[in-house]
């Protein structure tokens, strides 16, 4: 009765759009640029587009097939596939349960620099304090969160097909236009800096041309990492999104094809963001501007480079900083999704009462992050080497690099050992579709996968660090 009764995407445009909404977030644009300035350029592309169409796959069908199979949210899928793992559910709902309050924080930071640019005071968020002043208060970061957790709330309480399917296909193609035209501009932007002459070109060849200057076997592995950890982030695989998206997907839609096509959506997006922004900091930041990433790149580098752009940088600020205002919000709602269909389904109460439940869990958490840069400010060194961590670093480290790889490890273990591939192969093929891939899908899924997640998760975790200090 269950499966009859669940709520589905109208059509695979629906699902692929909000699929793609949820992979193409914060991750994409301020972390995507930066490992590719960091790592070679091109090469860093090729591998990650290498990894994509294997290692993203392979994590990504298997996430949406086991949705769509068991017609359940990711705290129940897993359960539901075989009892004794049903643990692995319960840490792939507690990820998204741990992302989400602090993801809505940064939108509310997003939602204040988009009216920054609004009212036309863009100028000011290029001054050194500004973010730093910003977040140390105590109420407008509080109440900018509140109103953009507010919004994801309501889209939430629609529904799947009137909130969140309406919503990713009116966002996303205007997100599109937004980042193809500011990466079009990036490109025929320059500066003259002394004796100097930066153009928009140049710093788009840093981006694309692989670059082989100082490449050794311990340099390569450090870029493969980059590159796998980042598709964790730029597909949102291991987060229980694609599960509890999956089991919304109609019994005769052609998963591979979705499939594919959100892979080829994302790394599209991914390298168009790597084309808005490194062109533009290169112009006017030079290469010691692409050492910056996450917030430091979005909240202090960009404003400085709009504020350099004269009078038109002013509009640019107001547009990128509307991107990734609908950016963020695609993803915070698939956040949000995870959890709450995790309830309805674990719990048999409504939509509203869990969205409500929720909310009032993440609002929760998120003032405690908030505080975290004032009343409870506190300075935390991580296992990755990142020093002086605030709250919000802790959760991103605990959800992104210990729960993350251990859930799609599990994942791994689960379809390519204890149930077989043959169970997420069926599924995609239940329909008369050929799945594609198909040798490769058994390979990586049993043996490459979770090789290349146990080393992720081994460097998150800092075991490399310590052996070259035992070493030593």
């Amino acid at each position: 009765m269950e499966q009859k009764k669940r709520t589905s995407f109208k059509g695979s445009i629906g699902f692929v759009l909000a699929a793609a909404g949820s992979a193409v977030g914060l991750g994409n644009i301020w972390r995507f640029p930066y490992l590719a300035a960091k790592d070679g350029g091109g090469m860093f592309l090729v591998i990650y587009l290498v990894l994509a169409l294997t290692f993203g796959f392979t994590l990504l069908i298997t996430e949406v097939a086991i949705g769509r199979k068991t017609k359940q949210s990711p705290l129940t899928a897993y359960g539901v596939l075989h009892k004794k793992w049903k643990g692995l559910g319960v840490i792939a709902c507690l990820v998204p349960a741990i992302i989400l309050p602090y993801y809505c924080v940064i939108g509310g930071w997003v939602v204040k620099y988009l009216l920054v640019y609004l009212t036309g005071h863009g100028d000011e968020a290029a001054s050194p304090d500004y973010f730093t002043s910003f977040i140390s208060d105590k109420t407008e970061p509080l109440i900018l969160m509140g109103v953009f957790i507010l919004i994801v709330m309501a889209i939430i309480l629609m529904g799947v097909n009137k909130g969140i399917e309406s919503t990713s296909k009116v966002i996303m193609p205007v997100l599109v236009l937004l980042v193809i035209a500011i990466s079009v501009f990036s490109l025929t932007i320059s500066h003259v800096d002394g004796d100097e002459v930066r153009t928009g070109v140049q710093g788009f060849k840093t981006y694309v041309v692989p670059s082989f200057k100082g490449m050794s076997v311990s340099r390569f592995f450090s870029v493969l990492m980059d590159a796998t950890g980042q598709l964790f982030f730029s597909l949102s695989v291991a987060m229980g999104i694609m599960v509890a998206y999956g089991s919304y997907v109609h019994d005769d839609a052609n998963i591979r094809t979705s499939v594919n096509q959100i892979e080829i959506f994302d790394t599209v997006i991914a390298f168009l963001a790597g084309a808005m922004i490194i062109p533009a900091v290169y112009v006017f930041e030079g290469t010691k501007g692409l050492e910056a990433s996450g917030p430091s790149l979005m909240f202090a580098t960009l404003p400085r480079v709009f504020s350099e752009m004269g009078k038109i940088g002013g509009v640019i600020g107001l547009l990128f900083f509307a991107m990734v205002l609908f950016a963020a919000l695609t993803s915070a709602i698939s956040i949000m999704e995870a959890v709450v269909s995790s309830f309805m389904d674990e719990f048999h109460i409504s939509r509203k009462k869990a969205t409500v439940v929720e909310t009032v869990i993440a609002l929760a958490a998120a003032i405690i992050v908030c505080m975290g840069y004032n009343l409870l400010y506190i300075e935390v060194d991580l296992p990755t080497g990142a020093q002086n961590q605030q709250i919000l670093d802790i959760m991103d480290y605990a959800s992104n690099n210990v729960l993350m790889p251990l859930i799609a490890i599990g994942t791994c273990v689960l379809i390519g050992w204890v149930l077989g591939p043959k169970t997420v192969i069926d599924e995609v093929e239940k329909n008369g579709t050929k799945m594609g891939r198909k040798k490769l899908y058994v390979i990586m899924i049993k043996y490459v996968a979770p090789v290349m997640l146990v080393v992720l998760f081994l460097k998150s975790i800092g075991v490399f660090e310590i052996v070259k200090h035992i070493l030593r």
